[in-house]
């Protein structure tokens, strides 16, 4: 039997109406017909093909032979479900159009751009969702992380949260949470230096957006810096490894609870350096990290104290004590 064709097994024993065979059917995709086995009866016709439709109109639309546009986004203030006109001024044969065509395609144009924001809200969501695009574009964020702030801007939306507060302060609050969600962990420094906002106001921001909106913030792990931090210091793997290995073994001691993930992280990156003859030096971490080298030094002693290595040393282990 060909792909087009695959027998049918109906479950409630429904009879041909015909000849009375039961659970002997085909269907065949390519006619949208389904008949009996027995007698050929045809008990449905004219059914939906959901598959992809591979005929191609015009020059160019080898590539995008879909049925549907683009798919719904947070991104856009109507989630990309209206009409757009382009701005080409051409025909649909790809001819110029001029003259008094021109003038009018040009006023249906404007005319379009102007209904298709109707009421504050929307007005809101289109200055909103643009300013998160420059702040997450600036950032080099991902799109799913910019997917989770446009939700979460939208939840705020609708829970009023936007009253009284910046534009500004809020997307960079909620682009702050999206990144702490996601594992794509960023400091306030980091939005705040890229935001028209201070660092106070995005963290008033986002304390009293996670408690309006209930949202659960997972803690941020000092695995989470590492890959960005050796990308922006230009080490190797094998450095970006040996870190990581060092904070699993180091991470869930005593002595490291309550730091901050930003200069254990600059630790680890630090001291993987050393071992592995790749050094980098602690301003240079700090100015990655966004830490200041004192506090570099005293993650890396009490790293190389859990770990029993000599911190003027740490390529020799620690005497034992007698």
């Amino acid at each position: 039997m060909s792909e087009e064709r695959r027998e049918i097994e109906r479950t409630d024993d429904e009879p041909c109406e015909e000849c009375g065979a039961k659970n002997d059917w085909t269907q065949d995709d390519a006619r949208g017909e389904e008949w009996c086995n027995q007698c050929g009866y045809i008990r449905d016709a004219y059914q939906i093909d959901y598959g992809k439709d591979w005929r191609v109109f015009a020059d160019g639309e080898g590539s995008s032979q879909e049925r549907t546009g683009m798919p719904a986004t947070n991104l856009l203030h109507d989630k990309g479900l209206t009409t757009d006109i382009g701005w080409q001024n051409k025909d649909y044969s790809g001819a110029a159009i001029g003259g008094e065509m021109a003038k009018r395609v040009n006023r249906l144009r404007r005319q379009h751009s102007r209904t298709r924001v109707r009421n504050s809200t929307e007005r809101n969501l289109v200055l909103a969702l643009g300013e998160l695009d420059r702040l997450a574009g600036r950032m080099g964020l991902p799109q799913s992380v910019r997917e989770e702030a446009a939700y979460i801007y939208r939840k705020a939306v609708e829970a009023k949260l936007v009253r009284g507060r910046s534009i500004e302060g809020m997307v960079a609050a909620c682009i702050f949470t999206a990144c702490r969600r996601s594992g794509n962990a960023r400091t306030l420094d980091e939005v705040g230096m890229y935001s028209k906002t201070g660092r106070k106001e995005i963290g008033r921001t986002y304390r009293a957006l996670c408690k309006a909106l209930k949202i659960q913030v997972p803690p941020t792990m000092p695995t989470e810096y590492v890959p960005r931090f050796c990308t922006d210091l230009h080490l190797p793997v094998k450095v970006q490894s040996r870190a990581l290995n060092l904070l699993d073994s180091t991470q869930k001691h005593a002595s490291m609870a309550g730091r901050g993930p930003t200069g254990i992280a600059a630790a680890s990156i630090y001291l993987a350096g050393i071992l592995e003859n790749n050094r980098r030096t602690q301003r240079e971490v700090a100015d990655v990290a966004g830490v200041t080298e004192v506090t570099i030094r005293n993650r890396f002693k009490e790293m190389c104290k859990v770990l029993g290595l000599n911190p003027d040393n740490p390529s020799d282990p620690l005497p034992d004590e007698e």
